[in-house]
């Protein structure tokens, strides 16, 4: 039987199609830091990227999770434009797939109020088609819940669909919805450690999905 072509894309965002690495990890630490003196350094706070605010909270202090949740928050919008940065080629990429056509979303465990702050940073809001956030769903990826809700709004098959993200929860996640996944090579965690989870395609640029989505667009 022939694979579908690859038609609609679900992009995780951060750490994806826009660096936030840094704002993140300094996020966490000054929220950490404040509470868990000396507890905590960079390198644990690489782990936290992926999963939701709350997975990761509540695996550190079950009993303060919102507090601590709104404390992240407030630092992360404060520095958000000083700390986050663009990776090559993405913006350029991102309208070229959009002009030839393909379905496009963001599939994130952000809130949806943050991501549209990022992507109007990087003047591609007009881009997607859909954004799913942290609000609005009950489970986040590596639930299917957030990719089937994509792909209900774009309309689209999970065997034409391709999950594009940086982080085990991304490729676990397009796995148990059924979709095809890439992991991109630039991930803070490293390509070996994506690479472990499997996906079907690992990308080593953006402009890599031009190639991979060609056949949809002849």
């Amino acid at each position: 039987m022939t694979e579908k072509k690859i038609n609609t894309l679900l992009f995780d965002f951060d750490g994806t199609l826009i660096d936030t690495n840094e704002l993140i990890i300094q996020s966490f630490l000054a929220v950490l830091d404040k509470h868990y003196p000396g507890r905590f350094n960079r390198e644990d706070a690489l782990h936290f990227i992926g999963p939701s605010l709350k997975q990761t909270f509540e695996s550190i202090d079950p009993s303060r999770v919102e507090e601590l949740i709104a404390e992240y928050r407030v630092f992360n919008r404060a520095m958000h434009d000083e700390l986050v940065e663009e990776y090559d080629g993405v913006v350029e990429t991102l309208r070229l797939l959009k002009a030839q056509g393909l379905k496009m979303a963001i599939v994130s465990t952000k809130i949806s109020q943050t991501i549209l702050h990022g992507l109007a940073l990087m003047d591609v809001a007009d881009v997607f088609d859909v954004i799913v956030g942290l609000d609005h769903v009950t489970n986040p990826k590596p639930h299917p819940e957030p990719l089937q809700l994509a792909l209900t709004q774009l309309s689209s098959s999970p065997e034409e669909a391709l999950m594009i993200g940086d982080n085990s929860h991304d490729i676990e996640g397009g796995k148990n919805a059924g979709v095809r996944t890439a992991g991109v090579a630039w991930a803070a965690k490293g390509e070996d450690y994506l690479a472990s989870f499997k996906p079907d395609y690992m990308l080593k640029h953006i402009s890599d999905l031009l190639t991979l989505t060609k056949e949809a667009v002849k």
